[in-house]
């Protein structure tokens, strides 16, 4: 008689450590998206400094200290122009500039 295995647990076996394979690579792809995310967090896209995050006029605008640059996040210029600080004017000029 012989202990070889049968089909059924081979196939088990493999599929068991085919289960164990995509949570390990699950967690290192979690791990990487995390750490990729927090090496960026509040950095400025321009020059890579930390930014700073300033009020103007009642709403959170991040602001790069290296650079001067000055980023939005969603809903933020809306907010803004809904205060209608002169902000309108700014924006414009700045899109005429770009096209």
């Amino acid at each position: 008689m012989t202990d070889k295995p049968s089909r059924n647990e081979d196939a088990y076996f493999a599929r068991q450590e085919a289960e164990r394979l995509e949570q390990s690579r699950a967690e290192i792809q979690r791990v990487t998206i995390e750490s990729e995310r927090k090496s960026h967090y509040m950095k400025c896209p321009k020059c890579g400094a930390d930014l700073n995050t300033v009020d103007y006029h009642g709403v959170q605008v991040d602001r790069c200290p290296k650079c001067d640059g000055v980023w939005f996040d969603a809903g933020e210029v809306e907010s803004l122009v809904e205060k209608d600080t002169g902000v309108i004017d700014v924006l414009r000029s700045m899109i005429r500039t770009v096209s």
